[in-house]
């Protein structure tokens, strides 16, 4: 008899993307499947055992602020934390965390198992159940079909995955896993344009066999920072293990540059298109043949494991010519591996295909999140997994969908990238990526997105009052230093003088002080009578904006600005051929995209400003006429 099961949502993929959709459609009601080639699967973590970072940590941040779990997760599973870029502006800083990952990936099974509403089935999804452009359902490869009102789509780097390291080609998915073999040619009946993209890892080693005299320790923070803002951040000052840092040298090199014949990236035994800014040790060492060294980290898997990380040599190299290169790097001379550092192929889709939505634009009730847009990274996917799965819930619930701007997120860059620009090679987040970066700083994620993941029913009642409160407390605590005089007296002179800055001619506020770049609000505590107890974050967002003051305030009128073009909103589905003045390869591009607004037309590759302004001119001429 056959099997006909009943869903409000169907999420294929329990990799970051899809742990982050099933549990938003589950928390806000929906019953929801979620499904897995394998169980003990959930939340891998297949390449580098960290979350966060450059840029990443912003995304982490948001997530958390949305009413995602990565944050919480990390928070839990964590072994060694560190703020990264403090010496910059806070802009960029950015939190990164080493994981244990077996820990990381049970705890995170174990939020997926005691979800109300969310089901996990272990099965392989191999058709869409599509009819007159609506999505169904699916259908697994054992022949049961799952019915349901919307599918997202995270299949990560498993859609007919191949793993590869020299003359070896093995189609599995990463950690030598089951690969899904059937769904990809599903996509292709049913119209979506696929792509072929590589990425890679490097080997795993004995920990035994390495000698950590030769590399420098890496620590992690004294005073650790929690990604959730819900975490308590004494809960998160934990004993931490150490990392440790190395350097390839001319010996390393040469053995590669000997071999790239024997590699598949140059032999060309590898179809698909890498990470340029994750290269393999390869890529590196023929990119920027100039460099006598490249940094090498020792990052353990978990505390309880042997297994190291030999973070910045990713390889598709031969067995015998990886032991040979690692072996050159100081402190792995007597190195055994574990596992083998090698390249991944994987089907993905081109990502201009889908809305802002992340909901395809010919098939109404298909999301999709992850690696499967062409992106990389772990918090890369679990951002687009989040939006896909609050999306395809609104969808069901007859809201209108969460969109997120550049101007608002990390998340919103991402995205708007993802669905605007012509993307051949995997997609990774970057500070430099955002415009309004200032604005967008991880410190304020909170302020700036937990009234969004209220509204949609993410966020608690007592979690919104808590952070009302904080932005009371900000705007209070501003407004005071801002009227609090301080005179030229001794006291405040030799203060002054302490921290190297100018002395006083006359008096000032307080916080005219805080806005000098060597003191803050903290140092100035012993000049300030009236000052409250506040929390670490409150003085940080109380600093920021002050010492931030005039740029923050340049940006905000670049957002207006910007806000004005992505208000002036497009027709759907609108045929681009018929405005006369716009160039051919605008009409065209104009006619693929689908662009919501005037300022997402402008940030399509090929439409240029005299285009806009031909559609500025025809939208008047569209509303003259109703």
């Amino acid at each position: 008899m056959n099997v006909n099961e009943e869903y409000d949502v169907v999420v294929v993929g329990a990799g970051h993307a899809g742990c982050e959709a099933a549990l938003a459609c589950a928390r806000l009601g929906l019953e929801t499947i979620i499904f897995t080639i394998s169980v003990e699967s959930i939340a891998m973590m297949p390449c580098n055992p960290n979350i966060g970072g450059s840029s990443k940590g912003h995304l982490v941040r948001e997530i958390d602020a949305l009413g995602g779990e990565m944050g919480k997760n990390i928070d839990r599973t964590f072994i060694q934390s560190k703020m990264l870029n403090e010496s910059k502006g806070p802009a960029v800083h950015s939190l990164r965390a080493q994981a244990d990952k077996a820990e990381y990936s049970r705890s995170m099974r174990r939020v997926l198992e005691n979800t109300d509403k969310l089901t996990i089935r272990q099965a392989e999804v191999s058709e869409l159940i599509v009819e007159d452009g609506i999505v169904k359902g699916v259908k697994t490869y054992s022949g049961a079909t799952y019915h349901s009102k919307a599918v997202v789509l995270c299949t990560g780097t498993y859609l007919k995955a191949r793993c590869i390291y020299g003359d070896v080609s093995n189609y599995t998915g990463p950690n030598g896993l089951q690969a899904a073999n059937y769904l990809t040619d599903s996509l292709k009946a049913n119209g979506i344009e696929m792509y072929r993209f590589k990425t890679g890892t490097p080997a795993r080693a004995d920990k035994r066999s390495i000698d950590f005299s030769k590399m420098e320790e890496q620590f992690g923070d004294k005073k650790v920072v929690p990604f959730s803002f819900e975490t308590d951040p004494k809960d998160v000052q934990i004993d931490q293990e150490s990392c440790w840092l190395t350097y390839t040298n001319n010996k390393t090199h040469e053995i590669i540059r000997a071999n790239l014949d024997r590699s598949p990236l140059y032999s060309g035994n590898i179809k698909g298109t890498g990470p340029r800014y994750c290269p393999s040790i390869e890529d590196k060492v023929v990119r920027f043949a100039d460099k006598e060294r490249h940094q090498v980290f020792i990052e353990p898997e978990g505390r309880y494991t042997n297994e190291m990380y030999l973070g910045g040599m990713s390889s598709s190299l031969p067995e015998d010519v990886q032991y040979a290169m690692y072996r050159t790097v100081p402190g792995l001379e007597n190195v055994k591996i574990v596992r083998n550092a090698y390249a991944i192929e994987y089907d993905c889709i081109n990502s201009n295909q889908l809305k802002s939505s992340l909901e395809f634009k010919k098939i109404k009730g298909l999301f999709s999140g992850g690696q499967f847009n062409g992106s990389s990274g772990y918090e890369e996917a679990a951002s687009q997994g989040l939006i896909a799965g609050i999306n395809a819930a609104l969808s069901i619930l007859g809201k209108e969908p969460l969109i997120l701007d550049r101007s608002e997120a990390y998340i919103g860059v991402l995205i708007d990238d993802l669905v605007t620009k012509e993307n051949f090679e995997p997609y990774r987040m970057m500070t430099s990526r955002a415009e309004y970066r200032l604005l967008l700083r991880q410190d304020n994620a909170d302020l700036r997105l937990t009234k969004k993941g209220h509204e949609i029913g993410l966020i608690s009642d007592e979690r919104y009052e808590r952070l009302l409160e904080k932005e009371k407390q900000i705007a209070a605590e501003i407004e005071r230093v801002s009227n609090v005089n301080v005179g030229a007296n001794k006291k405040v002179q030799e203060l002054l003088e302490k921290y190297g800055s100018t002395p006083l001619k006359s008096g000032t506020t307080l916080a005219e002080l805080i806005k000098r770049p060597e003191l803050n609000y903290e140092v100035l505590a012993d000049i300030d009578k009236n000052r409250k107890e506040l929390s670490d974050d409150v003085i940080e967002q109380v600093n920021i904006n002050l010492k931030y003051e005039g740029y923050i305030t340049r940006q905000l009128k670049q957002v207006e600005h910007y806000k004005k073009l992505e208000g002036k909103l497009l027709p759907d589905n609108f045929d681009y051929n018929t405005v006369s003045g716009l160039r051919k390869e605008a009409q065209q591009k104009l006619n693929k995209y689908n662009p919501r607004s005037i300022g997402q037309a402008s940030r399509i590759s090929g439409v240029s400003p005299a285009d806009i302004s031909v559609l500025l001119v025809h939208l008047e001429q569209m509303r003259g006429r109703k």
